[in-house]
């Protein structure tokens, strides 16, 4: 196959999928890991991928465009497992706690399943999913109804109906963006009601996001800034971003993504 004609197949893999994993690529398309990878270099010189940990993502989303599940999961590993690490330190036995859809919630959902007592509201099948294959008598798992989204939400007014009336200690909220002026945002409208039901049933709102996050606008609002008594993120944050996130938030704390462990500062 020439080099064209392959980068033709990645590219129509990653239209296709949302994203790509280099180790896919080099067992399907019969090549080195090398090769792919100067394949997926010169996709991203010319615009037409975003280049992420391990592969590969569509490039270029608008505020109404919504990547799917498993091609964010593909993004900033490193950095999500960091701030997992540091949010699970935040979820108490014998608590409710609320984990809203997201890539970033899946994975710190990885990191509470052990935790005792705990009752868990979700709108996510994947996160629901995480608990049900490490089974606990003394936790209690609720899955809100509602229609799905292409990154696994259940949203909708199904899903409001689910939510409201529900009192919970702490939200983990997932968002697709972060902004100094539009805040916390979501590009699907049915997500962002959904998602301000569950701020509303919070006695404290947790933001895991990373980096990337900030500077992206989805189109609708889910919540201020100033809504949020926790940020957690990672040390690729820009330090003008820390400084508003800083004058905004009641706390942020930045996750300092290592292999093995994560190392903390404020």
């Amino acid at each position: 196959m020439l080099a064209q004609q392959r980068q033709q197949a990645i590219l129509e893999r990653v239209r296709s999928n949302g994203g790509v994993r280099v180790a896919d690529l080099v067992r399907e398309l019969g090549v080195s890991d090398m090769t792919i990878r100067r394949d997926l270099e010169v996709l991203a010189e010319r615009g037409l991928v975003e280049k992420v940990h391990g592969g590969a993502t569509a490039a270029g989303p608008g505020s109404t465009e919504e990547p799917g599940f498993a091609a964010k999961s593909m993004r900033q590993q490193p950095e999500k497992e960091a701030i997992a690490q540091y949010a699970a330190q935040l979820v108490r036995p014998g608590t409710a706690i609320a984990l809203s859809a997201g890539t970033t919630t899946w994975t710190l959902a990885h990191s509470v399943v052990d935790v005792p007592d705990l009752t868990v509201i979700t709108n996510s099948i994947r996160i629901a999913d995480v608990f049900h294959r490490s089974p606990r008598a003394d936790r209690t798992v609720v899955l809100t109804g509602g229609v799905r989204t292409p990154s696994d939400a259940l949203v909708g007014p199904v899903a409001v109906a689910a939510i409201r009336g529900l009192h919970v200690d702490t939200l983990f909220l997932g968002v697709h963006g972060m902004d100094a002026r539009a805040g916390f945002t979501t590009p699907n409208l049915l997500e962002a009601e959904t998602n301000r039901e569950l701020v509303a049933s919070a006695h404290r709102l947790v933001v895991p996001a990373d980096h990337t996050k900030w500077g992206t606008v989805g189109i609708s609002t889910i919540a201020e800034l100033s809504q949020a008594h926790v940020v957690i993120t990672d040390s690729g944050m820009p330090d003008e971003a820390r400084d508003e996130l800083t004058a905004q938030v009641g706390e942020l704390i930045v996750a300092e993504a290592r292999p093995e462990s994560a190392v903390l500062s404020r």
